[in-house]
């Protein structure tokens, strides 16, 4: 059966002068427009083709060679470009926006706003519909993460504490603001790792590998900046916090882990306002 708001694998089954149809099993044939089929080759009648389904304006099946920012099931920061009464538009990379009805805001938006969203399949209408009321989609699942795991993350708001992220589309976790060494903003995606999970299900998270894999990876950074640098940085283990995670994007501990590292095995140097290759 074909999946509406997702990709799907669909067969040729005709042609016409205003695009190919598809063989889209229970719904019947689905049209390709002639301007999504692909031109560096000819379309043969059996083929199969790689299409992204969603609802035209007459609630019809339609297919797109286009790829969305995001798919039904999924997380993603959109920006509103439309409000009228039904709700907001969300610019999501197709010719048609992505609704995100009032009842579904968390905020008050303006048009130019982006807003953290998930995606998903009005069991009604089967249209393609946007939430930020993102609560009921996640922690649905145990954590079954182990401290150090590298995970990817969402970032979707900041909070008293730090910033709340969505790991691996699966659970929220947070980045205390003890672990930011980085400019952070809702929307942004990155590289995390799982600090901490604690008693209460709630997970910690950090920008930057935890334990032996922080130190070993950042010892490297250092020796390849002073290399570079002609040998001497003008930064030790008494600089401010600020200038280390300038000019390396990790804490002052975890630095100073990594040179004291360094000078054990004799490889620096280090002075009050500097370090040193030997």
């Amino acid at each position: 059966m074909a999946l509406i708001g997702r990709f799907n694998s669909l067969q040729v089954v005709k042609h016409t002068d205003f695009g190919l149809y598809l063989d889209g099993g229970p719904d019947g044939e689905i049209l390709l427009p002639k301007r999504y089929v692909p031109k560096d080759e000819p379309t043969e009648v059996g083929e199969w083709l790689n299409v992204f389904l969603y609802l035209d304006s007459e609630d019809r099946p339609v297919a797109t060679t286009l790829t969305p920012k995001v798919q039904v099931g999924g997380f993603a920061s959109l920006k509103v470009v439309e409000i009228n009464r039904v709700g907001l538009f969300l610019d999501w990379g197709l010719p048609k926006d992505l609704l995100l009805p009032h009842s579904e805001e968390k905020r008050p938006l303006q048009v130019g706003d982006y807003c953290v969203v998930h995606v998903y399949l009005d069991k009604r209408t089967r249209r393609i519909t946007a939430t930020a009321r993102l609560d009921r989609y996640l922690d649905n699942t145990p954590p079954r993460y182990k401290p150090g795991q590298a995970v990817d993350l969402l970032v979707v708001e900041a909070t008293d504490l730090g910033f709340k992220a969505i790991i691996n589309g699966l659970h929220w976790g947070l980045i205390h603001k003890n672990e930011v060494f980085k400019f952070l903003r809702s929307g942004m995606r990155e590289q995390g790792y799982i600090k901490e999970i604690r008693p209460d299900g709630k997970i910690s998270l950090s920008l930057q590998p935890i334990g032996e894999r922080a130190t070993t990876g950042l010892a490297e950074q250092i020796l390849d900046k002073l290399r570079s640098e002609g040998g001497v940085l003008q930064i030790s283990d008494k600089s401010p916090p600020e200038l280390i995670s300038k000019l390396f994007g990790v804490s002052k501990g975890n630095f100073k882990k990594a040179i004291g590292g360094l000078y054990k095995q004799g490889l620096i140097r280090i002075h009050e306002d500097r370090i040193e290759l030997v």
